[in-house]
């Protein structure tokens, strides 16, 4: 598999004025809040000062970065403007002329790139799915056609529609794919070789969500928003957009269902979230690339879990560590605990030679598998070989991680015996999601229930393939 790691120079926290006592802190804060990281980067002065993995994730996996995507899709609309094939005034309506429905409101005329990107363009609430709705095949269609209740440019509103929009602009004024324009421009310059991107139906890249990067990688994006788009001796993005877009545009309003604290009414700018200290590009279920010029501190974090726990943690722990007194020897105690970083494996026992086969009972529209589907667990050496439906075969470890790639993306998984109830959890491991599979043996029956529900849709076979393909323009 290719990795990125290389990316950054490493130092350790001591020679980068870090306390390892304070990132311990953190550590300690977010196992106490139950948070399940995937990974953490810590970046001071340019060097990878801390990192960390929770086995069964590892350096060289990328992560499904969900709205953290958006960040990036900002980074190619400021290199679409500084080519001069886009301004912050052009009109969607200008742009994307085949796209535009003939009742088109007055107001739905004037959204501009500059709407886009503020999430100002004056829909109450995310547009996306009342968009599908009205357009299956055509999501810049069915925002526009989305009423607007509010002037534009006067009320932020997230709204996912917005950043589908922007990428299809840049990719009509720039007659390239938003994936290519960024290996070209952005990832090729900076040594990441291994982004990967979901798709809708036809084949374009969401935008709004779907990149899969490495934890340094992300590290490294935000050491790139740090150095002002600079990477080594190439200005890669212009520093002004770079400002610009990380700067406070419009207030931020409560989202209903929103989970974050404080940091949620820090301010939006152009498909970047404000935060307490700095700004972050932020992703579903724990997504983070967190950027502190006041001490020119970058922190990534993947995860499942989407708490303000993770951002209340770094400002109250890591913060006040910037600084502050540090040693060699602490600084080993960190290293070793990071080292060491894992999520439990499925306890239980191995009860081996005893098979099992099941049908799925979906009790509920989230079931990771379809009511009836097929289980058959067997034994072998190690652990067991679960055959799903068909064809979907995986391997399961007992005490460890077993891995295995039915459809193209990787699976890990451990399980265990608990009685009369063979009980596995299953990652698929460049996701931030897991699947708890139960079958209980003597009712012949299983359920399949994730831990996140993946957002874009529960049931696991398309999250197995690469690139995962689903809506907006799927039939």
């Amino acid at each position: 598999m290719t990795t990125s790691r290389g990316l950054l120079p490493r130092s350790t926290p001591a020679a980068a004025g870090v306390s390892s006592r304070a990132v311990a802190a953190m550590l300690d804060d977010l196992e106490a809040r139950s948070v399940e990281c995937h990974s953490l980067m810590i970046v001071r002065h340019g060097d990878v000062v801390a990192e960390g993995w929770w086995s069964p994730f590892s350096p060289e996996r990328p992560h499904l970065l969900y709205s953290l995507t958006k960040s990036f899709t900002s980074i190619a609309v400021g290199l679409a403007i500084a080519d001069g094939l886009l301004s912050l005034d052009d009109r969607v309506v200008d742009v994307l002329p085949e796209h535009v429905p003939a009742d088109v409101s007055a107001q739905g005329r004037r959204i501009t790139v500059h709407h886009l990107l503020s999430m100002t363009a004056g829909h109450a609430a995310d547009s996306l799915e009342e968009a599908w709705g009205l357009e299956p095949h055509d999501l810049v269609r069915g925002f526009l056609r989305v009423p607007f209740t509010e002037p534009e440019g006067t009320r932020h509103a997230y709204d996912n529609s917005t950043t589908y929009v922007l990428a299809r602009m840049v990719e009509k004024v720039t007659g390239r794919g938003l994936p290519e324009l960024l290996d070209d421009r952005l990832f090729g310059p900076m040594g990441i070789d291994h982004a990967e991107w979901d798709r809708v139906g036809s084949g374009a890249s969401f935008g709004f969500h779907g990149l899969h990067l490495t934890t340094e990688a992300v590290a490294a994006f935000g050491e790139l928003l740090m150095r002002g788009g600079r990477w080594g001796e190439q200005q890669l993005v212009p520093r002004e957009w770079v400002e610009l877009a990380t700067r406070r545009h419009v207030a931020t309003q409560h989202v209903e269902g929103a989970v974050e604290g404080a940091d949620a009414w820090c301010g939006y700018g152009y498909q970047f979230w404000m935060s307490r200290h700095g700004y972050r590009a932020h992703g579903a279920y724990g997504q983070r690339c967190v950027v502190v010029p006041s001490h020119d501190l970058v922190v990534a974090v993947t995860g499942a879990t989407e708490p303000q726990d993770v951002l209340d943690a770094i400002w109250e722990h890591l913060l006040p560590g910037m600084d502050a007194p540090a040693s060699a020897a602490d600084d080993e105690v960190l290293a070793e605990r990071l080292r060491g970083l894992s999520l439990a494996p499925v306890k239980g026992s191995a009860d081996r030679g005893r098979s099992v086969r099941a049908g799925v009972i979906a009790s509920s529209a989230d079931s990771a598998l379809a009511e009836g589907t097929s289980v058959v667990v067997d034994p072998v050496d190690g652990g067991w070989a679960v055959r799903i439906g068909p064809s979907l075969d995986l391997l399961v470890g007992h005490g460890a991680w077993r891995e295995s790639a039915p459809l193209g993306r990787p699976v890990v998984a451990a399980g265990a015996w608990q009685g009369d109830a063979f009980v596995a959890d299953l990652y698929v491991i460049t996701t931030p999601h897991r699947v708890r599979l139960e079958v209980d043996a003597g009712a012949g029956t299983a359920v399949a229930t994730w831990s996140t529900v993946p957002l874009t849709g529960p049931r696991l076979e398309p999250h197995l393939r690469s690139p995962l393909m689903t809506r907006p323009d799927v039939a």
